[in-house]
């Protein structure tokens, strides 16, 4: 299995969106797969980078390969990976993750859950998704079948179908 490097995050939001579904995730003592992911990018009105670069979503306007980390409702932290070029506002937030547990499946639905789980927060904010020392990515070569519907949990731009899951 091959590293995902610096190439494969500066692609557009919607191919590595798409692309990640599929790919082995290593965090932790945990490994398992992307299952789910969510794209928001640009003018999206439902994108934390529409209105433009703040302290809160600086993250997302650096060019890709690193995590972006905010929380939702007061409680719960969503991981994004940042994607694209520097200075345009990318991310796909990870909303699905099954990891393997000895012979189980811990199939992981939802960023919430995931991020508790992992025990990821803010201070993972910033991170390298390219040096192993946080979240390590592989491409596995994994064939996937995507589903892609519109996004979940949002009011601004719903209807786009931006929000990839994988069938098989």
């Amino acid at each position: 299995m091959n590293l995902l490097n610096k190439k494969f995050f500066l692609n557009p939001t919607l191919d590595v969106a798409k692309a990640l579904l599929g790919k082995s995730i290593s965090i932790g003592k945990y490994q398992g797969i992307i299952t789910e992911t969510e794209a928001y990018f640009g003018d999206d009105p439902a994108s934390h980078g529409a209105c433009g670069l703040t302290k809160r979503n600086a993250p997302m306007f650096e060019s890709g390969g690193i995590a972006y980390v905010y929380i939702i409702y007061g409680i719960h932290h969503c991981l994004n990976f940042v994607c694209d070029k520097e200075g345009f506002p990318a991310a796909v937030l990870i909303r699905g993750i099954h990891i393997f547990n000895n012979d189980d499946v811990l199939k992981l639905d939802g960023p919430g859950k995931i991020c508790k789980f992992l025990n990821i927060d803010r201070e993972d904010n910033y991170k390298s998704l390219l040096d192993g020392s946080f979240i390590t990515l592989y491409d596995n070569e994994n064939s996937v079948k995507i589903k892609s519907t519109p996004r979940i949990g949002i009011t601004k731009n719903k209807d786009a179908p931006w929000r990839f899951v994988m069938e098989n």
